[in-house]
Parts: C-alpha cells; sequence; structure tokens
C-alpha cells in the first residue's frame, strides 16, 4: 500500500508540473520574461524527474535473482541520485544561465498580466501536489522535526518529489517578486536577478538530495533508537545471555538486512537454540517488518558452537 501511495504522489506531481510547464513557457514566450522561462524549465525538469523516480521504482521492484541475490532494491537510489543531478545540472545551471543571460541584455518591460494569471495558477497546481507528497511523508514522520524526518526518509519517491514540490513553491514566490518589483521600480535587471536565485535554489536542493541519495546507496544502517530497539527485543529472550551491537544496512525504503551475533546460554540443546532463533526472528519481524533479510549467528557463551539462520 504504501508503495502505492508514493505512485499516486509521483504521478501527481509529473501532472501537475507539465500543465506548468506549458503554461510558463507560453507566458515566457509572450512576455520574454528570464523567470518565467526558469520556472518554465524547472517545471519541466521536475516532470522528467517524476518519470525517472517511476522508473526506479518499478525497477526496484524486481524479485532476486542468481546474479542479485538480494534483488534490486537499491535502484530507486540509483535513479534518485540522477535526478539530483538533472536537477543540479539542467535544472539549477539552465536557471543561472538563462539569468546571467538576461542581466547582460535586459529585455524591454511588458504587460505582466500573463505572468501573474500563469503564476497563480501553477502556485495552486503546486500547493496541491505538495499537499499530496507532504501527506504521505507525513506517515512515516512520526515525532521527529520536518528537516530530520526528510534527512532520516529512505523513500526518495516521497523526499525528492516533497523536496521538488517545495522548491518549485518557492521559487515562483522567487519569480513573482522578481516580475512584480521589476515593473513596480521599473527595473530591468529583477527579473534576470530572480532566475538566478531561483538556479542557485535548484542547486541547493540538488546537493542536498545528492548528500542523503549517496548515504542511502552505499548503505545506510538503522537509526540509532532503532538499534537500541532491536537489542532490547534480543535481550528480552531468556535464552540469550550475550549480545553484540546489531548491525543493519537498508536496500530499499522497505527492504533492509540484519545481523545479530548472539551468545546464548551454555546449557541450551540444539534444538533450544534453534527454537531461540526462531522467536528473536519472529518477534523482529512483527515490530520492524523491513527487515527482510535476518542473519542470526548463535553461539554458547563459550564460542564452541556457531551457526549462522537466516530468515
Amino acid at each position: 500500500m504504501a508503495g502505492s501511495s508514493s505512485k499516486i504522489v509521483v504521478y501527481g506531481a509529473i501532472g501537475a508540473n507539465l500543465a506548468i510547464a506549458v503554461s510558463k513557457f507560453v507566458a515566457a514566450a509572450f512576455t520574454g520574461s528570464a523567470a518565467m522561462m526558469s520556472e518554465g524549465i524547472h517545471s519541466l525538469v521536475d516532470s522528467g524527474n517524476g518519470l525517472l523516480i517511476l522508473l526506479g521504482m518499478n525497477r526496484s521492484a524486481r524479485p532476486a535473482d542468481e546474479r542479485h541475490p538480494f534483488g534490486y532494491s537499491k535502484e530507486i537510489y540509483f535513479w534518485t541520485v540522477i535526478v539530483a543531478v538533472l536537477i543540479f545540472a539542467v535544472g539549477g545551471g539552465m536557471s543561472l544561465y538563462k539569468g546571467y543571460q538576461y542581466i547582460r541584455n535586459p529585455a524591454p518591460l511588458t504587460d505582466p498580466t500573463w505572468n501573474y494569471w500563469v503564476l497563480g495558477l501553477a502556485i495552486v497546481f503546486e500547493g496541491v501536489a505538495c499537499t499530496l507528497a507532504y501527506r504521505e511523508f507525513r506517515k512515516t514522520q512520526g515525532a521527529q522535526g520536518f528537516w530530520q524526518a526528510l534527512r532520516t526518509s529512505r523513500d526518495p519517491a516521497v523526499f525528492a518529489i516533497l523536496l521538488e514540490d517545495l522548491a518549485a513553491l518557492v521559487g515562483l514566490v522567487i519569480a513573482l517578486a522578481g516580475i512584480f518589483f521589476g515593473h513596480l521600480l521599473n527595473n530591468l535587471y529583477l527579473d534576470g536577478a530572480a532566475s538566478m536565485t531561483i538556479g542557485a535554489l535548484l542547486v541547493g536542493m540538488a546537493v542536498f538530495m545528492l548528500k542523503e541519495a549517496k548515504g542511502l546507496l552505499v548503505g545506510e544502517g538503522a537509526s540509532p533508537d532503532v538499534l537500541r530497539s532491536l537489542e532490547a527485543l534480543a535481550r528480552q529472550d531468556a535464552a540469550v545471555e550475550h549480545l553484540k551491537a546489531p548491525l543493519t544496512m537498508y536496500l530499499g525504503p522497505a527492504d533492509g538486512i540484519l545481523a545479530l551475533d548472539v551468545a546464548f546460554q551454555d546449557h541450551l540443546s540444539a534444538v533450544e537454540v534453534e527454537e531461540a532463533v526462531v522467536r528473536l526472528q519472529t518477534a523482529i519481524k512483527a515490530q520492524y517488518p523491513e527487515f527482510r533479510q535476518i542473519f542470526i549467528e548463535a553461539s554458547a557463551l563459550g564460542g564452541h558452537t556457531r551457526k549462522a539462520v537466516p530468515l
């Protein structure tokens, strides 16, 4: 269900961005506004990014095979990196370039009515898309603050789209301010400055996304709270005498690996150790179903009997 909800968020963002991009390019053609052209490029890039994230979601859902025994979940993180690079190079770079070009050769001011209509409608559409993304994001936010939850989120289909929508809303406000004050003060350069500001905003967002996606792609583990909870779950079992720190790694938003090194009581038989392993796996799976692969290396306290038991 979570994957289905994430796809609805992505589809909504793609549809909104395509409609907005067309209207922005039409307005830019009639008015010659650099800020409006930058906003059009931004919306077009966002539409393409949504398609790439959908591609990543579909490819990451492929089942495991001989060459990829742990599956393809990390594909979603790879495509998120590609999305961040596109935002940096195409969205941010083109907006900075268009703004610089406009400042060097500013166009005469024309009737801004087209721009105001398009920007107003765009703010409404982006607001709806951003609300959808934020509602999905709230499901995993818990008690964390917004930025902390954004940094710890493992689902690019939600946090990447939410970031893009937030950046789009801020960019629309910047474009609106640049056009409005440019006409109010009869200043030809404010439009280009707004375009460059939008470009800087996109570059900053892309750097943030790259940093987060890199950590997930390399192999990010569970949070300290989750690790403490996992350790507490394991220690609750009477058969457990000693436990090393759990080792975790997320392959995808809902696909994690957990490894436990457990020393069981010396007096336990092999059958009792097996039963204890099953209890541990069941307890962990009930509370943290995202750990699809659980490996428990079991031993007697003296260390003379060891085995790795996967879920």
